[in-house]
């Protein structure tokens, strides 16, 4: 029986009087010196698709091992739908995980690797058989029942040990870089479909991944790990356009990064004074700060604009020399050097087949963006 899917519109996190799926409180994992996870408190909402993100050793595969249970706990305490997990052995929980190796059985077809779950639970032939077909269904495997994993291609195989995962109905379903052993494109595909059949079976997904494309790809929230740490928990737009730190701002996605320091502080706007962008930059809102307080102001490569012509205005406009440029398409990314030598990277949207104008290497140009386009950050 699957369970309520989330509806498009719901997001139980942002209401005090919903009561979370899982809940972790202060969990700490101590590998002899080594803290792997640091103090993580989080919440779960049921039927949310999550992401936990973060590098390699940010602490969010051990995080998920623990909610599976094959790690314990140096401190802390996990709950799942009301009931703690404290001293449930992992083949007790209400969680299954799904393996980046895929880890399906080689001898066996891909109809018997999804039913064996179920066969070791003693559920009866007809059940399984029908329960089976239902499932591969879902994941457009039907076709492919016969088959065994080594006449199968990478996408195939994620989709049988996705199924597998699954035909337990597992409250919760952990995902440990699910899509990390496809290419590029298939993964791009997969991650759809993978958000469709979590819609429509309603279960709860924990998805751990590296790759922030990913991450806003999939997630109703994203967890940004580092150090151990959850550095800041919020929706894809939230994350991306509002980061709370230099390091959530550089890991997800690309940012030019300007430090400089407050010269006028207003409760509408503030100017910064910086030496890395060579000019006064004019934010419309207002900062809490000191004066002449150090701070950085971020703003990602497609909110600025570039021309050869000089704009009117004296605030948030750059000059440099353009020393790169990179036709992917759909799009084109600029690396300008600066007059400052700073380099700063911008793209441009190709929306025309032929520019007799373009822009080319070694012209002069100007950088402009609106005061509302970037964002301020004090750590």
């Amino acid at each position: 029986m699957a369970q309520e899917p989330l509806a498009a519109d719901a997001k139980p996190w942002r209401s005090s009087e919903e009561t979370p799926f899982i809940k972790l409180r202060n969990i700490t994992k101590v590998f002899g010196d080594f803290t792997a996870v640091d103090d993580v408190s989080l919440d779960i909402y049921k039927s949310e698709l999550f992401c936990l993100l973060g590098g390699s050793g940010s602490g969010k595969s051990t995080l998920l091992r623990m909610l599976a249970g094959f790690e314990l706990p140096t401190s802390g305490t996990i709950e799942i739908d009301g009931q703690d997990m404290a001293g449930v052995p992992a083949y007790a929980r209400p969680t299954n995980m799904m393996f980046q190796s895929y880890a399906l059985f080689p001898h066996m077809t891909v109809e018997k690797n999804v039913a064996y779950g179920l066969l070791r639970d003693g559920v009866s032939k007809t059940e399984v058989k029908n329960q089976v077909g239902d499932m591969l269904a879902l994941v457009q495997m039907s076709e492919l029942a016969k088959r065994k994993p080594h006449q199968l291609s990478g996408g195939q195989k994620q989709r049988v040990a996705l199924a597998r995962s699954l035909i337990k109905r597992p409250k919760v379903l952990l995902l440990d870089e699910p899509l990390g052993a496809l290419d590029k494109k298939l993964r791009e595909e997969t991650q759809f479909e993978l958000v469709n059949i979590q819609e429509s079976l309603g279960i709860t997904f924990i998805v751990v991944t590296h790759d922030q494309e990913e991450a806003m790809t999939l997630a109703c929230r994203i967890g940004v790990m580092d150090q151990g740490r959850i550095v800041q928990i919020g929706e894809p737009e939230e994350v991306y356009e509002y980061p709370n730190s230099r390091f959530v701002a550089d890991f997800i996605g690309s940012v030019n990064m300007f430090e400089g320091r407050v010269i006028e502080d207003d409760d509408d706007f503030v100017r910064i004074q910086s030496e890395d962008a060579g000019c006064e930059i004019y934010v419309s809102h207002g900062v809490s700060c000191s004066p002449n307080q150090t701070l950085w102001f971020a703003i990602r490569p497609e909110k600025l604009e570039i021309t050869k012509k000089k704009p009117k205005g004296s605030t948030n406009i750059i000059s440099g020399i353009v020393e790169d440029i990179a036709y992917l398409g759909n799009l084109s990314t600029y690396r300008v050097r600066l007059d400052s030598g700073k380099i700063m990277r911008l793209t441009r949207t190709n929306r025309a087949r032929s520019d007799e104008d373009k822009i080319t290497w070694e012209d002069k140009v100007y950088i402009t963006w609106d005061d509302k386009a970037g964002v301020v950050l004090t750590s």
